[in-house]
């Protein structure tokens, strides 16, 4: 698999994990829908002003979920995996001695040909300490030193 191949499955990768949260959290807010409407047929008082207000609540949480997860798809959508660079940027796979990264968005383990990668956005604490780096450049981070052994 040539590196673009890989940048490819990796990146779609990320897209499936993040429409897997955007679909979930598209069912919990008409699952949440759902349950207002039959809690406004209900009659109970105090009771059900209490059951609305939680609903409410929940509604209004899942809501921001959905703008967050929302402005992580626009994120993935800004990676451009065709370009080649000498220094880490969004798109690139960085190889270290630690670990092996794509820099895209926060999505935590991915796998391809047996191999591990770290999904970290640019943002991210990594994120930032990777961002910019050229081949040989070293950085501390959580009490490890990082050796950039690979940018691709």
């Amino acid at each position: 698999m040539n590196t673009l191949e890989l940048k490819f499955e990796l990146q779609q990768q990320c897209k499936d994990l993040i429409k897997l949260r955007h679909d979930s959290i598209n069912k919990t807010i008409s699952d949440i829908e759902y349950s207002l409407k039959e809690e406004s047929k209900s009659t109970s008082g105090d009771k059900h002003h209490t059951g609305r207000a939680m609903l409410q609540i929940e509604r209004e949480n899942a809501g921001n979920q959905l703008r967050e997860i929302e402005k992580v798809i626009y994120q993935l959508s800004k990676v451009d995996i065709s370009l080649a660079s000498e220094t880490i940027r969004l798109g690139s796979i960085v190889e270290t001695n630690q670990a092996t990264f794509f820099m895209s968005i926060s999505v935590g383990k991915l796998e391809t040909n047996n191999l591990l990668y770290l999904g970290v956005a640019p943002n991210s604490p990594i994120g930032m300490c990777l961002l910019g780096k050229t081949k040989g450049d070293q950085f501390n981070f959580n009490r490890k030193v990082y050796k950039v052994l690979l940018i691709a």
